[in-house]
């Protein structure tokens, strides 16, 4: 069965200019596609925007929000994401934060 496949991603860090917030913050655009049997499939495609938290000396990192959209339209989508997505999208970020 064919699952989430990440195709590419924008990346952007995010500036704290009031210090309240602790570690690092990334904005990640993440191209996805999905089964058409998926309900997350759309014909204009999907994107996840995840704001991506780095923190402590180990660089722990943790997906702090995310949203789904529709490309295109920018339409949101009110949908969750299942535990082995988001470990996908953890993962893929991860690996990527120093683009």
């Amino acid at each position: 069965m064919k699952k989430m496949e990440i195709i590419g991603h924008t990346i952007e860090k995010i500036e704290d200019p009031t210090g309240i917030l602790v570690g690092d913050r990334y904005e990640f655009h993440l191209s996805i596609e999905v089964p058409e049997d998926d309900e997350l499939f759309s014909e204009n495609g999907i994107y996840v925007k995840a704001i991506i938290a780095v923190e402590g000396e180990e660089k722990n990192v943790r997906i702090a929000q995310y949203q789904l959209f529709e490309k295109g339209t920018n339409t949101y989508i009110g949908l969750e994401l299942e535990e082995d997505e988001l470990d996908l999208i953890k993962n893929y970020c991860k690996q990527h934060l120093t683009d």
